[in-house]
């Protein structure tokens, strides 16, 4: 039966058509073979003589006016905040866009809030600014890795550094898996067994001891794989911690350590940013950058990369999406004593 929001059927256009090219055309027996009202007859009939064949199909149910939209001004805001932050080489997604505009509240007005990540993301959308990358169905249901407790997994890695004279330095980076705190974020000559566990000790001295620790399988750090135990791993089997290592080829489970220090591989400071590796500048020399191995250890600790991914990113898989500022702060610390005294 014909209703609004449905297109009439064709039997119901074509007696709307017949009656009105034929007045005499019989309405009421031609509505009860139809299963219509003659009432509701008479409405498409209204509706075809001032549309024609459009007045077969319902009308649009978008409301004319729209009061909690966005005015067009506010949208080029966003737009040009998102071109400013690539040009620059920072991150540009929604989450970055709308953390600018916290640190410039001159940008946006005082007496509006500002959007949420998915009206930002439908406003680039409508814009043209996303590229659309189509993704494949996965095979499985993703599973999330991530620790429930603070001190429970630390991750540790290690990443090249160019120094404004082109040489490379490694930086070695510690962060704990629950709360994301960076614990650790120094700079060495190499990726060596000395350096890690003085690193490690570092952290140790200021956390605790955690229950595991997660590394790549780069020598210095794990020789399991490879038929033997490294220094760290005996160091750290002395202490009573578990290591453990990603699997060959699947480094996956090691993005915790790669994503916050992203922004740091291309000379730019990370406070603010998870900066994609293609989309950076890794061979770009912004003024600050350091040019020795110490001024790369004090740029690695400085307030602008050292615990920045806990204090600014959002914790996604936290509550309300908010940052812990330590790990104390997340969730208790578990006892590894029992760990420890074995």
């Amino acid at each position: 039966m014909a209703r609004d929001g449905v297109a009439v059927r064709a039997e119901v256009a074509a007696a709307v058509a017949s009656f009105v090219s034929d007045p005499r055309f019989k309405v009421a027996a031609r509505c009860r073979e139809l299963g219509i009202s003659r009432k509701t007859f008479y409405k498409y009939v209204a509706r075809f003589r001032a549309s024609g064949v459009e007045g077969f199909y319902p009308d649009s149910r978008r409301p004319l006016t729209s009061p909690t939209r966005l005015p067009v001004e506010l949208e080029d805001v966003l737009v040009a905040v998102r071109k400013e932050q690539a040009e620059a080489g920072w991150d540009y997604g929604a989450d970055a866009v709308l953390m600018r505009l916290e640190e410039r509240p001159e940008l946006w007005p005082a007496d509006r809030a500002l959007p949420s990540r998915s009206t930002v993301n439908r406003i680039f959308d409508a814009r043209g600014q996303l590229a659309k990358v189509p993704q494949r169905r996965p095979r499985r249901k993703p599973r999330r890795f991530a620790r429930n407790r603070v001190n429970q997994l630390w991750q540790f890695d290690g990443f090249d550094y160019r120094l404004a004279d082109s040489r490379r330095v490694v930086v070695l980076h510690l962060t704990d898996d629950c709360s994301r705190v960076d614990l650790a974020l120094d700079a060495a000559v190499s990726e060596n067994g000395d350096d890690i566990w003085a690193t490690f000790c570092r952290a140790v001295a200021r956390y605790g001891l955690p229950a595991e620790v997660l590394t790549d399988n780069g020598p210095a750090f794990s020789g399991r794989r490879r038929g033997w135990t490294s220094e760290f791993e005996a160091n750290l089997a002395g202490l009573g911690v578990e290591a453990i290592s990603s699997k060959v080829g699947h480094p996956q489970t090691c993005g915790k350590t790669s994503a916050p220090t992203s922004g740091s591989k291309s000379g730019w400071p990370a406070a603010h940013r998870h900066v994609t590796w293609p989309n950076s500048k890794p061979c770009s020399t912004p003024t600050g950058t350091p040019s020795t191995t110490a001024e790369t250890g004090s740029w690695a600790n400085s307030p602008h990369t050292s615990g920045s991914t806990s204090d600014r990113w959002p914790h996604r898989t936290g509550p309300a999406n908010q940052p812990p500022t330590s790990p104390a702060t997340r969730c208790p610390r578990p006892d590894t004593s029992a760990s420890t005294d074995t």
